[in-house]
């Protein structure tokens, strides 16, 4: 866990704290900007398929925020949140091949 980490505890517990106060479509689209800004973090740091994870994962954001109903809710939420998480625990495991910068999973600092 690095500083990213703990930025993204804080924020989602922020955003979870906000969410008694405003009104549910507001805390989605906070949530994807959220999500946003800590893939951006993640792409700059030099962890392209953890920032790929939080895209996802805006997209999940997305879907809340345009609510489409029945199975097409499913697919559109459901879907980009376990692809994010597939994405990250691979990342975190060093399942996927390193494509920053080309070095090897076992070379890169974390911070």
């Amino acid at each position: 866990m690095d500083r990213i980490d703990g930025v993204a505890v804080v924020g989602f517990a922020a955003i979870v704290a906000a969410s008694a106060a405003l009104e549910g479509v507001v805390v989605a689209a906070a949530l994807g900007g959220f999500a946003l800004s800590l893939s951006s973090w993640r792409l700059y740091g030099g962890r392209p398929w953890e920032a790929l994870a939080w895209l996802a994962w805006v997209g999940a954001a997305v879907a809340l925020v345009i609510a489409p109903g029945g199975g097409a809710f499913v697919v559109t939420f459901f879907g980009p949140l376990l692809l994010g998480l597939g994405l990250l625990l691979a990342d975190r495991l060093d399942l996927l091949p390193a494509i920053w910068h080309g070095t090897a999973p076992e070379e890169r600092t974390d911070g």
